[in-house]
């Protein structure tokens, strides 16, 4: 316990000099920096898992309160930009693999769940099943999940002036009582649901289905309030920056250097997608960065919400990039180590 209280408090001293010093997303990055900071001194910190589910299910919740008939309506207009998110996840695995297996000398296992941009969890079991090296995985996607959402939010504002500072929902008094209470249902039986059938990302996707259905039906009129999704960034950045702790200078110099790396080249091919999707006209720049940014699919649902993004058409698009990495991950690392024993 005295880990958990130790993170907490580190993250809220995050928090307080993000918003001291007028930085982007205090709630998020405040507690991602900090936290990470902390870990790289030996800080003893750690997370709580059942906290983090139940932010999980306030994201999904949120998320499914948008999906009202009229955003449905939109969804096959996506089908030209759903279809480059497989093509976009094989780039990274063509570049990817090679770079951990030739540059830094993974075995093919961790070379391969290295560079999927799938939920860190999921490339953990996989990767831990398929014998590759947990502690390597879980350093490189921490890694890739701090640097996109670090990076993200200066290039919303850079390039497209949005403003960070806007409230992601209605504030918790004007939110009726009646619907607090729906929503809360809409989560409980979501997760429930998902996880009695095993669907995956059953945290967020069971909530956001059932609330859907209410948002549809006439039920729901607002998102969860301002004060649930604050509370949803600050858990998340615990758990991003906790994700370091026991990390040694060894690891640093080697996994942490190589995590760096992979960013800077899926930040270039991100980009790349994102120009031909806006030259071609297909979406908006700014929706199409958050769609097709190789991040974590709860922290860019947090981003979306921020800036008043298309939430339906980012988290589209993200749901297919993660059932995509996790149906073709164990066929692929199989034929990776078949022609290495070779």
């Amino acid at each position: 316990m005295i880990g958990i209280f130790t993170a907490f408090a580190v993250a809220l001293a995050g928090v307080g000099l993000f918003q001291w010093l007028d930085l982007p997303l205090p709630w998020l990055l405040g507690p991602i920096f900090a936290c990470l900071t902390a870990a790289m001194l030996g800080v003893p910190m750690r997370s709580l898992k059942p906290i983090n589910e139940a932010t999980r299910m306030v994201l999904g919740v949120a998320v499914g309160a948008t999906l009202t008939p009229p955003v449905l309506a939109t969804f096959p207009a996506m089908w030209s930009t759903l279809m480059l998110v497989p093509v976009m996840v094989v780039a990274i695995g063509l570049v990817g693999v090679p770079y951990f297996r030739r540059l830094w000398g993974y075995d093919p296992a961790t070379a391969y769940y290295s560079a999927m941009p799938g939920g860190l969890q999921d490339m953990l079991l996989f990767g831990e099943e398929a014998g590759g090296n947990v502690r390597t995985l879980s350093l490189i996607h921490a890694t890739r999940v701090t640097v996109i959402v670090v990076a993200l939010p200066f290039l919303l504002k850079g390039v497209w002036g949005a403003d960070l500072g806007n409230a992601p929902g209605a504030s918790l008094g004007v939110v009726p009582v009646h619907e607090m209470g729906l929503m809360g249902l809409c989560a409980i039986v979501g997760w429930w649901g998902a996880r009695r059938i095993g669907l995956f990302g059953a945290a967020i996707l069971g909530p956001m289905i059932v609330t859907g259905a209410a948002a549809m039906s006439g039920l729901l009129e607002n998102r969860p309030p301002a004060e649930a999704i604050w509370a949803a960034q600050f858990f998340i950045g615990v758990t991003i920056g906790c994700k370091y702790v026991g990390i040694t200078w060894g690891e640093i110099r080697r996994d942490l250097a190589a995590g760096l790396g992979f960013c800077g080249i899926l930040i270039v091919l991100t980009l790349i997608f994102v120009e031909g999707v806006y030259l071609a006209g297909l979406a908006p720049g700014m929706e199409t960065l958050l769609a097709f940014a190789p991040g974590g699919q709860a922290e860019l649902t947090v981003l979306a919400l921020i800036v008043g993004a298309d939430v339906a058409f980012v988290v589209a698009h993200h749901i297919l990039r993660i059932f995509v990495v996790i149906l073709g991950a164990p066929i692929v690392v199989r034929m990776l180590g078949d022609k290495d024993a070779r």
